[in-house]
């Protein structure tokens, strides 16, 4: 990392494990075009809020909103980066995640699996 520092971050959501999400809310959550370019960005390579509004073509603050979004929903973590400068970059990055879809009697189930942790969302 040529003029950084990596610093902890310590956001409680950017532990999956914690995430209750049901189907309803994740098909909402990727429901949103916005949600959809700026996840893609994000799991393409990490990258800050101004690189993923350039990369998704969207402006920085529906970035910012979708990218806590994604974090509360536990598919994106961020870490803290410290310039040579003294500047301070929020790094943005997905979380390698597998979403399933089962549709049966019983209506629909989703299961996110993730490589930090297995979370399984309920039906609604």
């Amino acid at each position: 990392m040529s003029g950084q520092l990596a610093a902890q971050s310590n956001h409680s959501s950017n532990d999956p494990s914690n995430v209750d999400l049901t189907t309803a809310e994740l098909f909402d959550l990727f429901s949103d075009s916005y949600t959809r370019q700026v996840y893609l960005a994000v799991m393409e390579e990490p990258r800050c809020a101004r690189d993923v509004a350039e990369a998704a073509d969207v402006s920085r603050p529906t970035v910012y909103r979708r990218l806590n979004e994604l974090r509360d929903a536990g598919l994106v973590h961020s870490r803290q980066t410290i310039c040579m400068d003294g500047h301070h970059r929020e790094q943005f990055e997905a979380v390698p995640a597998t979403i399933s879809v089962c549709i049966d009697t019983d209506g629909l189930e989703t299961v996110v699996d993730s490589a930090e942790s297995c979370n399984r969302v309920s039906s609604s």
